[in-house]
């Protein structure tokens, strides 16, 4: 069922790809991408890297050299999972499929899960997240990185992420989204920029936090 989802999602995207290459859809004024020595670009309240490629269900990779990529979360999967007691995470050796489950948060005793951008072996995972999950939150592009993927097929893999222009639209869809649960949402950031605050879900007391996590994951 997952993997339909993923499936009905990306094709969503690319036919709106499509459009938007044809010039009939507005893009959304936000700027996407970011160059050397500037501020990273913010959609809705959550940071988007253009040094990454994103996985309907937020989840990034990085291509770090032929059939190897990094993998992560983006920033708004780090604030709709929060403060997690735990991150399990695959191990070296094991093979991981695309839109399928690879991962997992757990906190206060329930668990989530969150499906890989990504197919192909383990090499590598990261012992620091492991050991300190608030590092995912303070730094989801950076250190807070999961593990090291083989990827033999990178073709493949490719064709089943967001195309780059639909990015901004994609996350604004999703905010949107996520806003919409409870109107006061929307204002839940810090003072300094805007940012989302630590613990999103605190100002959701009527929402369970593995139902609303899974959702968009695209794990429920």
């Amino acid at each position: 069922m997952t993997v339909i989802m993923v499936l009905i999602t990306f094709a969503i995207f690319a036919v709106l790809d499509y459009v938007l290459s044809r010039g009939k859809v507005p893009r959304v004024a936000v700027e996407a991408s970011t160059t050397p020595g500037t501020q990273p670009a913010v959609v809705d309240g959550f940071v988007v890297s253009d040094k990454v490629r994103y996985h309907p269900g937020h989840a990034w990779c990085l291509h770090e050299r032929k059939h190897v990529e990094r993998v992560g979360v983006d920033e708004f999967a780090a604030c709709v999972a929060g403060p997690v007691d735990k991150i399990e995470l695959p191990r070296p050796g094991q093979w991981i499929r695309q839109g399928q489950k690879a991962w997992a948060f757990s906190r206060n005793g329930e668990k989530v899960e969150m499906v890989s951008p990504v197919e192909g072996e383990v090499l590598e995972v990261n012992a620091e997240v492991a050991k300190d999950p608030s590092v995912l939150r303070k730094d989801p592009y950076g250190r807070g990185w999961l593990m090291v993927v083989h990827v033999p097929d990178e073709e493949s893999t490719g064709r089943n992420l967001l195309p780059a222009t639909l990015v901004p639209n994609w996350l604004r869809t999703a905010a949107e989204a996520l806003y919409a649960r409870q109107p006061q949402f929307a204002g839940a950031t810090a003072a300094d920029g805007g940012l989302p605050v630590e613990d999103l879900t605190t100002v959701l007391p009527n929402v369970e936090w593995r139902k609303l996590a899974s959702e968009f994951f695209l794990t429920c």
